[in-house]
C-alpha cells in the first residue's frame, strides 16, 4: 500500500497504533523490471543524496509470495551499486536501512510451476521509517495470558483492530452491549476511552470470583478506571434514553 504522509512523524503514529502494520518505508522506486525500476530511483536521487557521505546502511530484499535465495538477494543489491554510498556496512545498527520488495500474484505461474527468482508482477524500493510497533499489543492481549476468559473470548488481534475501527482515544465514551469476558473492552480502553457494557447473563460478566472477572481482567491490563459500570439487562429493553449518549458501540454479536 502506498500512502501520501506529510511529515514523517505522521508515518511513526500509524506504526503505533495500526495493528496491521509490519513496517513503514519513504518510497523511492517501483517499476514491473528492475530497468524501470534504476531508472525511477536514478530520478529520485534528491530523496537519497544525503545519505551518500557517511551513513551507515544495509539492504534487505524481500518477496510477497516467493522466497528468494541468498544469491538472488546479493544480485540485487548489487545492482544498486551505482548509489555509490560511501558510508559503512552494518548489519546490526545501521543509521538507515534500504528495502527492495517484489510482489509475486501468487506462489505458481499460471501454468502450476513455482515462480522463479524475478518474475514479479512490481518492485518497490525505499528507506525503512518505522517498524510497526503496534503489532506487539496483540501478544499483550493474547487471551491465554489474561486473568479471566470465557469460551468465547474474542481473540486479541480481532479486538485491537475493531478498537481502531471505534477510533477509541482518551475523552471518549464506548459502549458493548454483548460484552461477554470483556475482550474488546480491554483493547478498547487500552487505547484511553472509557467503557460502559452490559449482556443479558450477568454471570459471564461476574465470574465465580469475588472480584468481577471482567474487572480483574482490566486491572491486569492497568485500565481498570476506565471501566465505567456493567449491566445486566437484555439489549432489546435496554434503558437508555433517545439521544446520542456514546461515541462509538463495539461488540460482538450473539
Amino acid at each position: 500500500m502506498v500512502l501520501e504522509l506529510d511529515e514523517e512523524e505522521h508515518a511513526r503514529a500509524l506504526a503505533k497504533r495500526c495493528i496491521l502494520i509490519k513496517s513503514i518505508y519513504e518510497f523511492y522506486a517501483q517499476g514491473s523490471t528492475y530497468t524501470e525500476l534504476h531508472e525511477a530511483n536514478r530520478h529520485a536521487r534528491s530523496r537519497w543524496a544525503r545519505y551518500i557521505p557517511d551513513t551507515s546502511f544495509k539492504f534487505t530484499v524481500i518477496g510477497y509470495n516467493h522466497g528468494l535465495s541468498q544469491r538472488q538477494q546479493r544480485d540485487v543489491i548489487e545492482n544498486f551499486s551505482y548509489m555509490d554510498f560511501l558510508g559503512k556496512i552494518d548489519m546490526k545498527q545501521p543509521e538507515i536501512t534500504l528495502g527492495v520488495f517484489e510482489i509475486y500474484e501468487s506462489d505458481r505461474r499460471p501454468d502450476g510451476r513455482r515462480n522463479r527468482d524475478g518474475e514479479f508482477s512490481q518492485a518497490y524500493f525505499g528507506r525503512l521509517i518505522t517498524e510497526g510497533t503496534a503489532r506487539s499489543l496483540i501478544s499483550m492481549f493474547d487471551v491465554k495470558k489474561r486473568d479471566y476468559v470465557g469460551n468465547t473470548s474474542m481473540e486479541a488481534e480481532i479486538s485491537l483492530l475493531m478498537a481502531n475501527q471505534t477510533q477509541a482515544a482518551p475523552g471518549k465514551l464506548v459502549y458493548d452491549p454483548f460484552i461477554g469476558t470483556g475482550s474488546m473492552a480491554y483493547t478498547t480502553a487500552y487505547f484511553g476511552a472509557h467503557v460502559y457494557g452490559s449482556d443479558i447473563d450477568g454471570r459471564q460478566m461476574r465470574g465465580k470470583a469475588k472480584a468481577p472477572g471482567i474487572v480483574r481482567a482490566a486491572a491486569q491490563y492497568g485500565v481498570a478506571n476506565r471501566i465505567v459500570d456493567l449491566c445486566t439487562f437484555d439489549v432489546t429493553h435496554h434503558p437508555w434514553r433517545c439521544g446520542g449518549l456514546f461515541d462509538a458501540i463495539i461488540t460482538d454479536p450473539p
